[in-house]
C-alpha cells in the first residue's frame, strides 16, 4: 500500500514575519479576502495591509463571526465572491483558520494562514473542523490540499494570553500518542485518504513531544512575560508545523475523539481546543493500557504547564453518569478517529477510561 507525506507549500516563522505576507501573498494573488476576529485583526491587520499594499495586493477585510461552521463559511464566500477577490488571508485562532481554508477550497483559490495565537496545530493542515453554530462538533472537512503558505509572527504569538501558547501544547501532546497508535496499527488514515504513515511522520511526532519535554515550561515563562526566545521558537514550531505534520500525516486516534465528544457537554464550551485535547491524551493513554512511567510523564508535564488533567480542569463539576456515557457515545460515533487504535474501541471502554482518568489525576495531584 502507498504512503503520503503532506504538508503546507511554504511554512515561514519569526519575529516580524509578519511584514513579508506581502512577498508571499503576491505569489498567489492580487485581492485578498482578509479575515480574522477582533483581536486578530488589531494585533496584525495594519501590518498585513500596509505589506500587501507595499507589493501592490489590494485587500477586502472581513471580520470573523467566531465559529467555523456552514453558514459562516457560505457568508465568507460569498463576501469574496462579491469583492472579486482571488486569495485568502485568514488570521487568528484555529476556527478562523479551518474558515479561511473552507472558504478558499469552494472559491478554488489560494491561501494564506496566519495564526497570532499558537494554541492549535490546525494551521499547516488539510482539515477543517466543522462545527454547529452553537459550537457542536459536526464533520471533519477534508481538503484536497494544504495552506499556500502559513506564515507565524513568533512576536505576535508572544504578545497573546499565555494560555493559548499552552493550549496548543495540549493540542500538540496529543500528536505523537496518535500517530504512535496509528503506526501500531497500521489501519487507513482517515486523513491521508485511507493511508498508512511513513515512518518519518512517527520521527516528526516523537520530535513534537520531546520539544514539547525541554522547551515547554521554559517557553510559557518567556511569553508570559511576552518575550521571544529560542525556547519559545521552539515551542511555536512544535505547536504549528511538527504537531500539524506529525497529526496529519502520523495520523489522529483517541485525543482528539475525546475531544469531540466533550464538545457535546455544553460546560465544557469555553476551554479551548487543545485544553480538551489534554485530557483526551490521558484518557486514550489509559485505554489503550499504556505503561504507568507514560502516564506519568504526561500528567507531570501537563501539571508543569498548566494543561487539565481531570475533569474539574475542564470546568466539569460534579457530571453525572449519562453524561459522561453521551460523552462516550459520541467518541465511539461512526468515523470518529478513535477506531485507529488496534482494538475495537466501545463507548463503554472510553467510558470507564474517562472515569478513571479522571480519579487518576486527582489521586496524583494530591501526592498519592
Amino acid at each position: 500500500m502507498s504512503r503520503i507525506l503532506i504538508a503546507p507549500s511554504r511554512y515561514v516563522q519569526g519575529e516580524g514575519a509578519i511584514n513579508e505576507i506581502g512577498v508571499n501573498a503576491a505569489r498567489l494573488g492580487t485581492k485578498a479576502l482578509f479575515t480574522g476576529g477582533k483581536r486578530a485583526l488589531k494585533a496584525c491587520g495594519p501590518a498585513v495591509e500596509a505589506s500587501l499594499s507595499e507589493k501592490g495586493v489590494s485587500c477586502h477585510q472581513e471580520h470573523f463571526n467566531g465559529e467555523c461552521s456552514t453558514n459562516e463559511i457560505n457568508r465568507l464566500v460569498e463576501v469574496a465572491r462579491k469583492a472579486g477577490c482571488d486569495v485568502v488571508i485568514a488570521a487568528g485562532g484555529g476556527k478562523v483558520i479551518d474558515t479561511g481554508k473552507a472558504v478558499a477550497h469552494y472559491m478554488k483559490i489560494p491561501v494564506v494562514v496566519v495564526p497570532t495565537i499558537a494554541a492549535t496545530d490546525a494551521p499547516c493542515s488539510a482539515l477543517a473542523v466543522v462545527y454547529t453554530d452553537k459550537g457542536v462538533f459536526e464533520s471533519y472537512l477534508v481538503l484536497p490540499k494544504n495552506p499556500d503558505c502559513v506564515l507565524v509572527d513568533t512576536g505576535i504569538v508572544a504578545q497573546a494570553p499565555v494560555e493559548f501558547l499552552v493550549s496548543g501544547m495540549g493540542d500538540a501532546l496529543a500528536t505523537f500518542w496518535e500517530a504512535d497508535t496509528c503506526f501500531r496499527s497500521c489501519k487507513p488514515n482517515v486523513l491521508t485518504g485511507g493511508c498508512p504513515p511513513f515512518r518519518s511522520a512517527h520521527t516528526l511526532a516523537r520530535l513534537c513531544y520531546d520539544t514539547l519535554l525541554e522547551f515547554g515550561v521554559q517557553a510559557k515563562l518567556a511569553v508570559e512575560k511576552n518575550m521571544v526566545t529560542p525556547a519559545v521558537e521552539a515551542i511555536v514550531e512544535a505547536n504549528t508545523l511538527l504537531s500539524g505534520l506529525g497529526f496529519e500525516s502520523g495520523g489522529l486516534a483517541g485525543a482528539h475523539s475525546v475531544h469531540n465528544g466533550f464538545t457535546v457537554l455544553e460546560s465544557s464550551h469555553h476551554k479551548l481546543h487543545g485544553q480538551k485535547v489534554a485530557f483526551g491524551t490521558l484518557t486514550q493513554l489509559i485505554m489503550e493500557g499504556r505503561p504507568k512511567d507514560q502516564i506519568e510523564e504526561v500528567l507531570d508535564f501537563c501539571l508543569a504547564v498548566g494543561l487539565p488533567v481531570c475533569l474539574d480542569d475542564l470546568g466539569i463539576h460534579n457530571p453525572t453518569q449519562e453524561e459522561i456515557r453521551k460523552v462516550a457515545e459520541a467518541t465511539t460515533a461512526p468515523g470518529e478517529t478513535i477506531h485507529a487504535t488496534c482494538f475495537n474501541v466501545t463507548a463503554g471502554m472510553v467510558e470507564a477510561a474517562i472515569w478513571t482518568a479522571d480519579a487518576l489525576a486527582k489521586a496524583y495531584k494530591k501526592g498519592v
